[in-house]
């Protein structure tokens, strides 16, 4: 019996102990396991503490969502795995993706596209199929430094691409998917190929080189009429100039962006001489560069771009046109100023013109200062309208105030006499008549 008893206090007391141990983990397992929820999903917590911290962590975590969100995954720790998992593959495939996601994600981060959506990661994904198809797709093999050069490139014109076709595709409430990393991958593909030697292999010498490349500038806007020749262009040059010397500044801009484009894909050294790489450049630089935009530092840079893009675009154009016996003529300015043009972008330096405005770009800049201006007078005369408006309702409230403090006293009747005056008038007339009354029934 007592060894019974015995039994039965020991196992209770183990019973204390262990509801004891567990009592005093419950605050620390909870705590571990809060901290792994933070880490699932689309890591909120995290998200919510970078954008609190510097520029440069807040890249590292878009760029790691943006390998991520290939995978339609809104989370930097997966991305971090992602990354780890092609490093393990290919390091020279990871690197291009990697150099891809992080231009993608700054030029979204240039152009003022939704910072929600460049946080995650939405702006970053195309560049990173970008970069890494083209490392896979190249046959130079791996730790082709050159290849750098055109995964930028493209990188680049990933959010611009995304945000033209998100004009078109919001319209029916759709999402562009990886339409953007198709168009700029085939584009590559058609214009270079596999083994593109990337820079021009020309046995020449120096000084005929320069001369050739100085005229080919002119040629390649006199190529905008089907004229091959540098007088030719220099005197339209010139017609330019008396219009706007923005537009002949941007015409030499485009001319300039075609020919280093041309040396640069290593096509025929005659082509790039006639001004054939130029003059569709030419033209998109113009449009771009204030004629539909206002003119900006920023549409100057947005310019350049678009020339450099269209004459990627026209490459591409020519090889495909080609297969039916067609000229390229100018759909590669058409396609490429488009795709800028519907570009959306939250920066207010870049401020696309109604057409009914467009005109040169001197006169769209005193348009749009006229507009700020009448915005601005608008704006104050509003202003100066609800302060008079604000002081009468301020003066009548404080009237209604004042009456409603004093009361009845303030006010003054037809007579003449306050209120108060006039009710003891009043009492003493009745008084006085009762009186008379009472003496005449006496």
């Amino acid at each position: 019996m007592n060894a019974q008893i015995f039994v039965i206090k020991h196992w209770f007391s183990l019973t204390a102990k262990v509801e004891t141990i567990n009592s005093a983990s419950e605050p620390f397992c909870s705590g571990v396991l809060r901290a792994l929820w933070g880490f699932t999903g689309d890591m909120r917590p995290w998200g919510e503490w970078v954008k609190r911290q510097i520029l440069a962590i807040q890249l590292i975590d878009y760029i790691l969502r943006g390998v991520a969100q290939v995978m339609f995954v809104n989370n930097s720790l997966s991305g971090l795995l992602i990354v780890g998992g092609l490093f393990l593959q290919n390091p020279w495939c990871a690197l291009n993706g990697l150099l891809g996601t992080a231009i993608s994600t700054v030029s979204a981060i240039a152009l003022r596209q939704n910072r929600d959506a460049v946080s995650a990661g939405l702006h970053g994904y195309n560049g990173s199929l970008v970069g890494i198809l083209m490392a896979v797709f190249s046959a130079k093999g791996d730790w082709y430094l050159w290849l750098f050069i055109p995964n930028v490139l493209l990188s680049m014109l990933c959010p611009v691409v995304s945000s033209a076709l998100s004009a078109i595709t919001s319209k029916w409430d759709v999402p562009i998917f990886t339409l953007p990393f198709n168009i700029l991958i085939c584009l590559h593909s058609s214009t270079m190929g596999a083994a593109h030697p990337f820079f021009p292999q020309v046995c020449c010498q120096f000084q005929a080189f320069h001369v050739q490349v100085f005229l080919s500038v002119p040629v390649g806007v006199g190529q905008v009429f089907g004229c091959d020749n540098p007088w030719t262009g220099g005197v339209i040059l010139l017609a330019l100039l008396l219009c706007s010397p923005t537009i002949c500044f941007h015409a030499i801009l485009g001319s300039i962006a075609g020919l280093c484009t041309g040396l640069a894909l290593a096509a025929p050294p005659a082509d790039v001489y006639s001004g054939l790489w130029g003059y569709n450049s030419v033209l998109s630089c113009i449009a771009i560069g204030g004629v539909f935009y206002a003119l900006t530092w920023q549409t100057h840079i947005l310019a350049l771009t678009c020339a450099f893009f269209c004459a990627y675009v026209s490459s591409a154009t020519s090889k495909l046109m080609s297969v039916l016996s067609l000229p390229a003529c100018t759909w590669p300015f058409c396609l490429s100023t488009l795709i800028f043009l519907l570009l959306s972008s939250e920066n207010p330096a870049l401020c696309r013109l109604p057409l009914a405005a467009v005109s040169y770009p001197e006169e769209n800049r005193r348009y749009l200062r006229q507009l700020k201006r009448q915005f601005c007078e608008r704006k104050c005369f509003s202003d100066a309208r609800g302060q008079r408006r604000m002081g009468r309702l301020v003066s009548a409230d404080r009237k209604n105030r004042k009456s409603n403090y004093y009361g009845l006293q303030q006010q003054k009747t037809t007579t003449g006499e306050t209120p108060v005056r006039e009710k003891l008038k009043k009492k003493e007339e009745t008084e006085a008549t009762i009186h008379r009354f009472t003496i005449i029934k006496q």
